[in-house]
């Protein structure tokens, strides 16, 4: 079995990656600086970044990047991934260059989403200074953040990713976007990795455009998102959903759109779960509170 230690960063194909280094900065109050590769590096704690902006020609989220322990357990992933008949590529040295890592595959699931299984972050340990005064983000041993990606052969992609690369599954929800019963109902299934953060991978049964529903980062405080909230006001980046509080990972949070054409969310005081006293649930409700998504589409 895989075992995934977290997510360690995402890929996003840009077709401006100046926009991206404003939003990235004056936004998201991350540290940007150029990638060797023409793009942009967007670095939110000490690891040189977090997300990747690739040149492409298209504005879309590109891949996401999940961490194994060393070089051992990347074996043991190939060797689990041979056996099971599952397709990969390694990649060359120059993209491990970029992706500042000693080794990388990439596996695509049934639904197109395109994931990278590395080992050995290469990090000079510099330290994170905001731009903007953000004192931090909630990274460490729980990652990034967490990503939600579309999921429209459900599924057979929540199979692979389950038996495959070795999520476990936190909580579901189901859902309709009008008061007919006869609307077939969505699912969004919450995964984890092997870290306490409630999920750190969502699947939604529906295409997107985009290639990615949203991503989350996690801020150090309360008043950093409210502050954040101030930003984007005063940047005119438009709001997906107001601020909220959800009733699975408990984050409070609001979502906001990026130059890459998915979702942004700003959250604090997300949940850390301990597995072994852990029961798997089925939620009724997105949030405890607030979350109107209905702004998104005024």
């Amino acid at each position: 079995m895989i075992e995934l230690r977290g997510l360690g960063y995402i890929v996003v194909e840009s077709t401006n990656t100046a926009a991206w280094r404003q939003y990235g900065e004056q936004v998201l109050g991350m540290m940007a600086s150029d990638a060797p590769d023409g793009g942009l590096a967007l670095k939110m704690d000490e690891r040189v970044s977090r997300i990747h902006i690739v040149n492409g020609e298209q504005d879309r989220y590109l891949a996401s990047g999940w961490e194994l322990a060393g070089e051992q357990a990347f074996q043991a992933a190939q060797d689990s991934l041979r056996k099971r008949g599952v397709p990969y590529q390694l990649a060359d040295s120059a993209m491990c260059a970029l992706r500042h890592v000693q080794q990388m595959l990439t596996v695509t699931d049934p639904s197109g989403n395109r994931h990278e299984l590395y080992w050995g972050v290469k990090s000079d340990f510099r330290r994170f200074t905001s731009p903007i005064g953000v004192a931090g983000f909630v990274t460490g041993e729980l990652g990034l953040g967490h990503v939600v990606l579309p999921a429209p052969d459900f599924d057979a992609t929540y199979g692979f990713l389950k038996d495959v690369l070795g999520f476990g599954l936190s909580d579901m929800f189901r859902m309709r976007f009008t008061p007919d019963p006869a609307e077939p109902e969505k699912r969004i299934y919450f995964l984890h990795c092997a870290n306490g953060r409630h999920h750190s991978l969502g699947i939604f049964d529906m295409p997107s455009a985009s290639g990615c529903v949203h991503a989350m980062v996690e801020v150090q405080s309360m008043d950093e998102v409210g502050r954040a909230l101030d930003r984007v006001r005063q940047h005119g980046v438009k709001m997906s959903a107001t601020l909220g509080r959800h009733c699975n990972d408990r984050m409070t949070s609001f979502y906001m759109k990026t130059p890459g054409g998915f979702d942004m969310e700003y959250g604090h005081g997300g949940l850390v779960v301990d597995w072994e006293q852990h029961s798997v649930y089925e939620a009724t409700a997105v949030s405890l509170w607030g979350h109107d998504f209905s702004i998104g589409f005024q």
